[in-house]
């Protein structure tokens, strides 16, 4: 199974980001983008891809050591950003950033720990994506009208380890699904 481990927003942060995106999808051009859907808003951790079943356990076992070992703490969601020259446009993250790196080089080497299969270690970059496109495409006007977005601060209390469903009808502007498959309580949260 597809999965990874992510830090999921709360609802009313969400909405507040939702009624951005709406803003967003207003501006010129906003048809060439393809729009990440509400369900698929979070701070992807640790990407740990096709994931044999028989790993999941003990997967889900070092994934919940690694939460335990970690504190919660504040988070809100601020500005915005881009990837790949306009191929992925994202919204950014504030508060307990060293804690939230710290929680997700624990996330990659429990996968690691667990026999999954990683590739290559890049720096944690905390971004939380809300469009993509195939081709480079010019974000600026989106990442200017982000500049200065910023949701309510919350604590992040748990880690979730989460199953991706790919589109499979070939239906254009199809969104992946996602699925918790568990939940692991941070520190002293738990």
């Amino acid at each position: 199974m597809r999965l990874f481990a992510a830090v999921l927003p709360p609802e009313d942060v969400t909405a507040a980001l939702a009624a951005e995106v709406a803003v967003l999808r207003r501006l010129p051009g906003a048809g060439g983008l393809r729009w990440t859907g509400r369900p698929g808003w979070h701070f992807t951790v640790a990407f740990y891809g096709e994931v044999d079943d028989d790993l999941v356990p003990e997967l889900s076992a070092r994934l919940e050591r690694a939460a335990r070992r970690t504190e919660p703490f504040e988070l809100a969601l601020r500005d915005g950003g881009h990837f790949g020259h306009g191929r992925a446009l994202w919204v950014g993250a504030d508060g307990g950033l060293a804690t939230l790196r710290l929680l997700a080089e624990r996330a990659e080497s429990a996968g690691r720990k667990a026999g999954v299969a990683m590739g290559e270690h890049r720096r944690y970059k905390p971004h939380l994506t809300v469009a993509r496109s195939r081709d480079a495409f010019d974000v600026r006007p989106y990442v200017e009208t982000l500049d200065g977005f910023s949701s309510r601060t919350w604590t992040v209390t748990d880690l979730a380890l989460v199953r991706s469903h790919l589109p499979k009808s070939g239906v254009p502007g199809e969104q992946p699904r996602y699925e918790t498959v568990a939940r692991s309580p941070l520190g002293a949260s738990g």
